[in-house]
This record gives structure tokens, C-alpha cells and sequence, in this order.
């Protein structure tokens, strides 16, 4: 199945919630590369983001927040 949102093809379901909702899921989610510091600025502009989301899109985002932050708590129990 192929996901086409304004006529922009999304190759992935991260690029899909991009499209679809406004979201970058980085921004959101992080990546495994960032430092501390990185990610508390991250958070910052992502609360600030979250402000001014449709509810829906602020929904997705907060979930992708929590969902990051348990997978990182995963990865450090998994490494200890």
C-alpha cells in the first residue's frame, strides 16, 4: 500500500506522520546519538511545539515522547 498525503509519498510511518500531522518525530522521539545536554534542549522546543499543535497532532506527539523515553530506560536496563 502506498501512503500519499498532499501528493507527497511517504516511504516510512515517520515520514507519513510528518506529512500527515506536522510532526518531525525526531524532534519528538530523539535519536541514540544525542547527548544529555542535546536532549534537554530537544525537550524544551518540543514542549514548546506541543503548544501550539492541533490536539490530535499534540496527542501523536506526547505519545512518541513517552514511547521514546521507555525505550531509552530499555536500552540502559538491557546494557547494565
Amino acid at each position: 500500500m502506498r501512503l500519499i498525503v498532499a501528493g507527497q509519498e511517504a516511504a516510512t510511518a515517520s515520514e507519513f506522520a510528518e506529512l500527515a500531522l506536522g510532526i518531525d518525530v525526531a524532534l519528538f522521539a530523539g535519536t541514540d546519538e544525542e547527548t544529555a545536554t542535546d536532549t534537554v534542549v530537544r525537550l524544551a522546543v518540543a514542549r514548546e511545539v506541543l503548544r501550539d499543535l492541533a490536539p490530535e497532532s499534540a496527542r501523536y506527539a506526547k505519545a512518541l515522547m513517552r514511547t521514546a523515553k521507555r525505550r531509552r530506560a530499555l536500552v540502559w536496563k538491557a546494557a547494565a
